[in-house]
């Protein structure tokens, strides 16, 4: 809330994200389909109830990401990175806190999005339909993209033919083309040599100059050293 005569920061001043007290949890089940299969279906509804457990993956998080900075998250499997981010994109409702964000969200994982059954080049323009791109701009960046991957031939052959690397070095290109305000990155940047990786990061330099923003969760702590401004260490649900 803003104080009485204390004028509002601009937009362009504010924090690109918010995050105030959040807490989430995600349901895992603890049967087999195989078990509840052995009855036909009785009672499957309530076994189902039975055997999920909640579990708490953040916990009174908060932190601010300014705009056109990349925040690095780290922490040990386990620990809310992921939920984090699938909380930041509006796939996970927080159980309590609050969360702003200013601008349009892309979410980067590895697979998320992709078709299996279309091309490299497909999955392209595919992804760039979907966040409002016109077919004139999908020309003029297509090709850009696929130069981008490093996937030669086979930027034309179905996705079930790319390795988890080649899968990994696409999904980074396309939503790094795909002009995204905040670009939340879980764990994507392992595909590529060094030589990749530092292609990576001056890719990331552009886009922070261009005022976007990153967050980005990651084991690997050499990326977070080049890449990041600021890193936070989540331990098992609150940040340490």
């Amino acid at each position: 809330m803003t104080a009485t005569g204390s004028p509002e920061a601009p937009p362009a001043a504010r924090p690109a994200i918010e995050v105030d007290g959040v807490s989430a949890s995600y349901h895992v089940r603890l049967d087999s389909s195989s078990m509840l299969s052995d009855l036909g279906g009785l009672f499957r509804r309530s076994r189902r109830a039975a055997n999920e457990r909640i579990v708490p993956a953040l916990r009174d998080v908060s932190f601010d990401v300014l705009r056109g900075s990349v925040l690095g998250v780290i922490g040990r499997n386990g620990a809310g990175k992921s939920t984090l981010l699938r909380t930041l994109a509006g796939i996970l409702a927080p159980e309590s806190g609050r969360i702003v964000v200013r601008g349009r969200i892309n979410l980067l994982a590895v697979g998320l999005g992709f078709r299996d059954n279309l091309t490299g080049r497909e999955n392209i323009r595919l992804g760039g339909l979907a966040v409002g791109l016109t077919a004139a701009r999908l020309d003029e960046i297509t090709d850009q993209v696929a130069e981008f991957a490093q996937l030669d031939e086979y930027i034309d052959l179905p996705m079930s033919a790319y390795s988890t690397g080649m899968r990994a070095r696409l999904a980074f290109a396309v939503a790094a083309y795909l002009e995204p305000e905040i670009l939340l990155i879980d764990e994507a940047l392992t595909g590529g040599d060094a030589a990749f990786q530092a292609h990576v990061g001056e890719k990331m330099a552009e886009l922070c100059g261009q005022g976007r923003t990153i967050v980005l969760v990651t084991h690997g702590l050499s990326s977070v050293r080049s890449m990041a401004k600021e890193a936070m260490w989540l331990h098992h649900g609150p940040v340490a």
